[in-house]
């Protein structure tokens, strides 16, 4: 999903607001920018870079994530690599204080279409680094490893949807006092964005994840959590290349998550790195 590196133990959505939609026209077409909590199955165009900024506080929790996340095509559209640095506070931890979680890097293949297409499938394989402190609460203590496959289709000329299945194993997994388990987690998530606008879109998500936690030797403990997120988003054009994409959205929690409720922005930066030929 749209951001994958998360040491929290429910869904951590993946930054910013702005007011109108008055920007010079270059580029044509639709947004197609990352859905917010569901991974789209777009690689980045040949010579293209993408800066992706996400903020989600809970209200309840008071837990909040930050992430910046950067992908760039490999040689081609074919192949796209991306990183995701996170930085949160969990009022839960053992010290609630703000600090660095779990890395990841990422590698995607763009198996089948593209943005134009009206099906893309573009499946990724992440490596999640333990740089998080797992005895603070925000990290792993481990390396794990994750595959998620993302499904992008048209649904005529006004709709898009996204989906997303998805699966992380951490072997020898740590708990605060040093316990450790191997952990297993699954998430899948579906959303629809109508297009309203080449540079407005409307957006509901819905996602879900049962992830397991450490809570003695050998021993771990499932958790689930699942949201519903509409969302809006709109595109600032440059006759640069550059696309700046600010958005936000509002989780609420639904079956066991029921009662949580979260506010989620986001901003993004697309230019070209290569000067045309």
């Amino acid at each position: 999903m749209t951001n994958p590196t998360s040491p929290l133990t429910r869904i951590v959505p993946v930054l910013f607001l702005a007011a109108s939609l008055v920007a010079q026209e270059k580029k044509e077409g639709p947004i197609q920018d990352n859905s917010f909590l569901v991974e789209e199955a777009y690689n980045q165009e040949t010579g293209v870079v993408q800066h992706i900024s996400t903020f989600t506080r809970y209200q309840e929790s008071k837990d909040w994530i930050y992430t910046f996340t950067q992908e760039w095509p490999v040689f081609s559209q074919k192949h796209q690599f991306s990183f995701t640095l996170p930085w949160q506070r969990l009022g839960a931890s053992l010290d609630g204080k703000q600090a660095f979680g779990d890395v990841a890097l990422n590698y995607r293949y763009q198996l089948l279409g593209d943005g134009d297409a009206a099906v893309a499938i573009s499946p990724r394989f992440s490596v999640l680094l333990p740089t998080g402190d797992e005895k603070a609460g925000y990290g792993k203590g481990a390396t794990g490893y994750q595959v998620n496959l993302p499904v992008s289709f048209t649904l005529g000329s006004a709709f898009v949807g996204h989906f997303n299945a998805g699966a992380t194993r951490t072997p020898n997994a740590k708990n605060p006092i040093g316990d450790k388990a191997t952990t297993q987690d699954v998430a899948f998530g579906q959303s629809f964005i109508w297009l309203a606008h080449p540079r407005f879109n409307v957006m509901l998500e819905y996602v879900h994840a049962r992830n397991q936690v450490v809570v003695g030797p050998d021993q771990t403990q499932a958790q689930t959590a699942t949201y519903l997120s509409p969302g809006i988003r709109w595109a600032y054009n440059f006759p640069s290349g550059l696309q700046v994409v600010p958005g936000i959205a509002v989780p609420i929690g639904v079956g066991a998550s029921r009662g949580e409720k979260a506010i989620f922005l986001y901003l993004s930066f697309e230019h070209p790195f290569t000067k045309p030929r």
